[in-house]
């Protein structure tokens, strides 16, 4: 599955200021990824804050997306969830035209054992049709699906065909590279580590810190899939403070003040999330002007 080799970008949802989708600035931000070099798109995905929008207003979002899009870059959807017949029915009624593959989390709050994980994805699995990409994020799910458990998955289903991982493990993520099969593709979910899992073997990355920088970051993974590693670490060098100011205070906070800094957004989030604090975008305008 070349197409998802690369960088793949998590897009936000940007809102104005009645709290509203921002249809047109969410245009410009679909081109600002296609004109700076990115390699597909995740669309409704936590960056999206899409557990605070409605079924009618993440049709809209993903409607705007695919128009504006014109089929020029790989469309991944968001479509997981804690209960499994329900991820399921999902899958059945949702409008899958235009999409690519599935992201689809590993069952949050839960907290299912390894064995519960590996069921959800198989029911899941048989129920796609399109190819699935698991996505392992601890951090926000409270369980940690194992090597082992992805290595499963990976093995006895066709269509599951990568994992986003984002345990912030560099360890976890190469025993995932050496263990699963030659074409699966292990994709980093943590922007910092990304560079470090392309040249152990991974696929690149799914990332929020790209969105704001698509040129810097995607010419960063090109480089470290070609090994061109002097290169790659030159710019992961000069990267590295805006990976962790844009994640200092939550996502996609730290992301939507620099896409306000650039002129592409409004800067609104909705509740319970809320805007970065001055002193962080403060921060983040050095960082931009630095960078460019």
């Amino acid at each position: 599955m070349t197409q998802f080799l690369g960088t793949g970008v998590a897009l936000i949802t940007p809102f104005n200021r009645d709290n509203e989708v921002d249809v047109d600035a969410l245009r410009r931000l679909v081109q600002f990824q296609i004109k700076n070099g990115v390699d597909y798109l995740v669309v409704m995905g936590t960056t999206a804050e899409s557990a605070t929008l409605t079924k009618a207003e993440k049709q809209l979002v993903k409607k705007v997306i695919k128009e504006e899009n014109k089929g020029k870059l790989p469309l991944v959807l968001g479509l997981g969830g804690n209960n499994t017949s329900q991820v399921i029915a999902d899958i059945k009624i949702e409008d899958l035209d235009g999409f690519d593959a599935i992201l689809s989390v590993s069952p949050f709050y839960n907290k299912p054992s390894q064995e519960g994980i590996y069921q959800h994805f198989a029911a899941i699995s048989q129920a796609s049709p399109l190819p699935i990409i698991l996505y392992n994020v601890p951090g926000r799910t409270g369980s940690n699906m194992l090597p082992l458990t992805v290595t499963r998955l990976a093995n006895d289903f066709e269509n599951i065909i990568g994992v986003k991982e984002a345990a912030g493990d560099i360890v976890q993520a190469m025993q995932m590279i050496r263990d699963v099969p030659d074409d699966f593709l292990v994709i980093s979910g943590d922007d910092m580590i990304a560079l470090p899992m392309v040249l152990t073997g991974g696929a690149g990355v799914i990332s929020v810190m790209a969105q704001g920088f698509p040129l810097e970051f995607s010419k960063m993974i090109k480089l470290g899939l070609n090994r061109e590693v002097d290169k790659a670490r030159s710019l992961q060098f000069k990267l590295m403070d805006g990976v962790d100011l844009i994640f200092k205070e939550g996502n996609p906070a730290g992301i939507k003040a620099v896409l306000e800094i650039k002129q592409l957004i409004e800067n609104q989030l909705r509740l319970p999330l809320v805007k970065a604090t001055p002193e962080l975008k403060s921060a983040l305008s050095v960082f931009v002007n630095q960078l460019n």
